[in-house]
């Protein structure tokens, strides 16, 4: 049986909720694809220290609410509110004298709009938390690691960057690429292609998410981001530091930095130890191999970040099972 990495969250929840594992002679893994998986909890305990703070709002995204920091979530204090996007935070400092700080996460797809936000921003009361993460960047650094025979990629990041940055991974590994839409047609078809390339003895990319997906990507997104980001050295919780894996705001956009804004510092700390989403994002193990899963570890009660996020591997499978 082949072994085949879905590397987006997206993709982990249409083939559990439509049984795809028992009708497909596939093994399925989880990647790397929630970013709320895997930000770093040290930006989280940044984002908590800048909740306490009675004169800040705080806005996050729902995924984001619930996952554990170093000692608390965010949902334990009052100043949070929930968002949609980036639009959303910016309506709420237009309507109030607080200080409004959106905390900013999510891999490619989300960047466009948050960059949009800064660029054009004339607010002195709104100011950002840059913790998102380049997924193509984190993609990269685990794949000699991981030991599967090919990869179902992300069409939402890939209709951002383009599909010609895998060209370059595929000659890093040697192994099948397919970027897929996430409906369940979608992700059978991306499936075949795979095993299609594997028998003929060949590995390219190759998409089968045409309707957003061409080669070269969103220039426009892309030159936004590179207006107003640069790259950064970032962790990805559970795994460790990645070289470029993240953003932080240029010179000239640094007054929205919230965490320079408001000197925001946090200390060092260590993962549960006993929590092992990291692996579980590297597709070194899987939720049932965890002895938190389920006992400890559920939605109510979650311990690691992939019990919140509805894109993650653990809370997915909490809730279609793993078969």
């Amino acid at each position: 049986m082949i072994r085949i990495m879905e590397a987006c969250g997206t993709h982990t929840q249409t083939i559990s909720r439509y049984g795809l594992r028992s009708i497909l002679d596939v093994e399925f893994v989880s990647g790397p694809g929630c970013p709320v998986c895997v930000c770093d909890i040290r930006d989280i305990d940044s984002a908590i220290e800048l909740a306490k703070n009675k004169d800040i709002i705080l806005t996050t995204f729902g995924d984001m609410y619930r996952v554990p920091g170093s000692r608390y979530s965010l949902s334990n204090y009052k100043n949070v509110r929930i968002v949609y996007d980036v639009y959303e935070s910016l309506n709420i400092a237009k309507k109030t004298n607080k200080e409004v700080v959106h905390f900013s996460i999510g891999f490619e797809t989300t960047i466009p709009s948050i960059s949009y936000v800064i660029k054009n921003c004339t607010l002195k009361n709104f100011s950002i938390i840059p913790a998102n993460l380049l997924f193509l960047k984190g993609f990269e650094y685990l794949l000699p690691k991981i030991d599967v025979d090919g990869f179902i990629c992300p069409g939402h990041v890939s209709a951002i960057t383009g599909s010609k940055p895998y060209e370059k991974l595929v000659r890093l590994v040697n192994k099948p690429m397919v970027i897929c839409g996430f409906e369940p047609e979608d992700i059978i078809k991306g499936a075949d292609t795979i095993k299609k390339q594997i028998k003929n003895g060949i590995s390219k990319v190759e998409t089968e998410y045409n309707d957003a997906v061409d080669r070269e990507g969103n220039k426009i997104a892309q030159n936004l981001i590179n207006e107003i980001f640069e790259p950064c050295d970032k962790i990805w919780r559970g795994i460790g530091k990645i070289k470029n894996s993240g953003l932080k705001l240029k010179k000239k956009f640094e007054k929205y930095d919230a965490i320079k804004k408001f000197d925001v510092s946090t200390e060092n700390v260590k993962e549960n130890k006993n929590c092992i989403c990291g692996k579980i994002m590297s597709g070194k193990a899987k939720p049932k191999n965890c002895k938190l899963f389920k006992k400890i570890c559920n939605p109510i009660h979650p311990i690691g970040p992939c019990m919140v996020s509805s894109e993650g591997a653990c809370n997915i499978a909490f809730k279609y099972g793993e078969n």
